[in-house]
């Protein structure tokens, strides 16, 4: 769960931006959301109306994790004594595994607020702690979907190269697969994906710095589930190593479209694409695409 705040003359809305405006409108429930998470809304919004911390735009982000919900608060003002313990009460009242907060104006790390049982989650059968507010699939199901879609089309030989691998999501799998070097730009989340032993993670922002042609040279597939932007730079990258087999995981089919053609110029072809529709009731498609071309004889 992932809403929009903003303080007004009668108190807190809480919800979600309008499109292309950054008017927020209020939602009293969700049918989409999970019921835990849902019963949050109404308390969430009477939590940040007292907070001092927020003058006037404020976000949350909740993950539903096997232990309970982890909320994290971004505040566009620092956090008084009396927020923290506020925001300490509320973690207790509402049986949360952990409370964090971070100041929506700053590039510093969340700060746990008060963490009263482990907030952990199981990722493929490995158990994590995640960072708070870290991206998660939106269901259980749409994981498990993504997951066979992605394992579906690995090969059963060779390296396999995950970019942004996140907390793990996939990487957690398809280490069980193949040998997996991961990158991924959250340090926390880096953190995560190296608790196996069985994945070779690295830190890099590949918005910035794509992993370059012969970086991924020696690698016999590339698994990548880039953010709503796509990836156009890294994939160029991609297409120029002419890895084998490329499956991207895409949430956004327009940007998919356009770094699929890249793709396509350089001599790749669809092998199979699958949709799966795991934000119910709105026009976003998850999807995983998968593409191959032959390897260049030396």
């Amino acid at each position: 769960m992932d809403l929009a705040a903003r303080r007004t003359r009668d108190g807190v809305t809480l919800g979600l931006h309008r499109q292309r405006s950054a008017e927020v409108i209020d939602l009293t429930t969700c049918l989409v959301l999970h019921p835990t998470l849902v019963t949050l809304m109404p308390p969430l919004r009477e939590l940040l109306r007292r907070l001092q911390a927020l003058h006037r735009e404020a976000s949350v982000v909740a993950n539903l994790l096997d232990s309970g919900a982890d909320v994290l608060l971004r505040t566009d003002a620092d956090l008084s004594l009396a927020d923290r313990l506020a925001m300490t009460e509320f973690a207790r009242t509402h049986s949360l595994p952990r409370i964090a907060w971070a100041h929506a104006d700053a590039d510093a790390d969340a700060e746990p607020i008060a963490i009263l049982h482990p907030p952990i989650t199981t990722l493929s059968g490995t158990t994590i702690t995640p960072p708070p507010g870290v991206f998660l699939q939106a269901s259980a199901s749409g994981e498990a979907a993504i997951i066979a879609a992605v394992l579906e089309a690995v090969p059963t030989k060779g390296r396999i190269a995950e970019l942004f691998a996140g907390c793990g999501s996939i990487s957690f799998a398809l280490s069980r697969h193949g040998r997996v070097s991961a990158w991924e730009g959250d340090a926390a989340s880096v953190a995560v994906l190296r608790i196996s032993g069985h994945i070779d993670a690295t830190q890099r922002d590949l918005a910035r710095q794509p992993l370059q042609a012969k970086e991924l040279a020696p690698f016999s597939a590339v698994v990548l589930d880039p953010p709503y932007a796509g990836a156009a730079a890294q994939v160029a990258q991609i297409a120029a190593a002419k890895v084998p087999i490329v499956i991207y995981v895409s949430c956004n089919p327009a940007t998919l479209s356009r770094d699929a053609r890249l793709l396509h110029q350089a001599g790749y072809r669809l092998q199979s694409a699958k949709p799966i529709d795991q934000f119910l009731w709105s026009e976003r498609l998850e999807a995983v695409a998968v593409f191959t071309v032959p390897r260049r004889r030396s």
